[in-house]
């Protein structure tokens, strides 16, 4: 049995819950693809600058 290595132990974690989020949000109705889950997510800070700009 071969040994994983930490990346490849994070990859597989990282690809699991981004399905399982997808999978949460079909599940209330939203629509979404596979592509959703191969795009990147955005950075934390742009989300947050993306609020900021809307609340004004």
């Amino acid at each position: 049995m071969s040994k994983l290595t930490f990346q490849q132990k994070q990859a597989y974690y990282d690809k699991v819950r981004r399905s399982n989020y997808l999978a949460s949000l079909r599940l209330e109705g939203f629509d979404t693809s596979r592509s959703d889950a191969e795009r990147p997510l955005p950075s934390r800070e742009s989300v947050i600058e993306k609020y900021r700009q809307n609340s004004r």
